[in-house]
């Protein structure tokens, strides 16, 4: 029987996370306030602009669903049709276990170990809620195979967006994007400071983050974000023209890295022996 939807509160700030559909976020609210459009009731967390999902064990999309690694060409299944990629992992697609549940903290846990696909992994997340000091998010992956492979892992929030709303972070490295939405031509940058204007219509990677971000809402809050361990460089930004969210993504890697060697300084997926594991952290307050 799958687990049912798990509720955590504590003071100003609310959470749902569904178990059974990818350990997805259904509601973030902040003194009542959807910080995230929920996903409707009964409907699958990844088929809409709502909630936010876990990214393991890569980020973003894998060209053709390729994996390259130790002379070999790994495949994966292409899930985006439309652009041939493998995008945002497996995680997300597949139920998780819930090994600790409290009024304000959850862990959940996810085993992967099925025939075709390379992987073999054991995936953790923590969410802590805290009056004083918001939401604490905690993800890692371990290799549970016999051989060496790389790993990413990434977080996708689809933060609601009301006219007026400004974004700020720092970066160094900003790519263009291909018609398939793949990583290109890497340029300086010092980051996106502003509104609308600077953003909207992205859907693009940066490197070099220094792992803050401020999404500062004009009818609203400003949100903290605040990333650590594996997700403290790399940063996707994607805020789509014609529906009013704001996608501010903390992951390990640049999309598609292992096809693009010559990327790697900018965030390579990480090589991981077996037993190994990498973990990305991130808070979120308000101001």
């Amino acid at each position: 029987m799958s687990a049912p939807p798990l509720r955590l509160a504590a003071g100003d700030w609310e959470a749902t996370l569904l178990p059974a559909q990818g350990a997805a976020f259904a509601t973030l609210r902040h003194r009542g306030r959807d910080l995230i459009p929920p996903v409707p009731r009964g409907a699958d967390p990844n088929a809409g602009p709502w909630g936010a999902f876990w990214m393991i064990p890569w980020a973003n999309r894998l060209d053709r669903g390729r994996l390259p690694f130790g002379g070999r060409v790994h495949r994966l299944p292409v899930n985006r049709p439309e652009d041939g990629t493998a995008i945002h992992g497996l995680a997300r697609d597949r139920p998780w276990r819930v090994e600790a549940a409290a009024p304000a903290r959850a862990v959940l846990t996810q085993a992967l170990d099925e025939p075709g696909l390379p992987f073999r992994y054991l995936a953790r997340v923590e969410v802590a809620l805290a009056p004083g000091t918001g939401v604490a998010l905690a993800a890692s992956v371990a290799n549970a195979a016999a051989e060496p492979l790389p790993f990413g892992l990434g977080w996708h929030p689809f933060f609601a967006r009301p006219p007026g709303t400004r974004l700020a972070f720092r970066a160094t490295a900003m790519f263009g994007r291909d018609a398939r939405t793949l990583p290109v031509a890497p340029r300086a940058t010092t980051g996106i400071r502003g509104g609308e204007e600077a953003y909207v219509g992205l859907d693009t990677h940066f490197s070099g983050w220094d792992g803050r971000a401020e999404i500062a809402l004009a009818d609203g809050p400003t949100l903290r974000l605040v990333a650590d361990g594996a997700w403290a460089s790399n940063l996707q930004v994607f805020a789509p023209r014609a529906t009013p969210v704001l996608c501010v993504e903390p992951q390990s890697h640049v999309p598609d890295a292992p096809n693009r060697p010559g990327f790697a300084a900018h965030g390579a997926m990480t090589a991981l022996a077996p037993g190994s594991a990498i973990a990305g952290r991130l808070a979120i307050s308000v101001a």
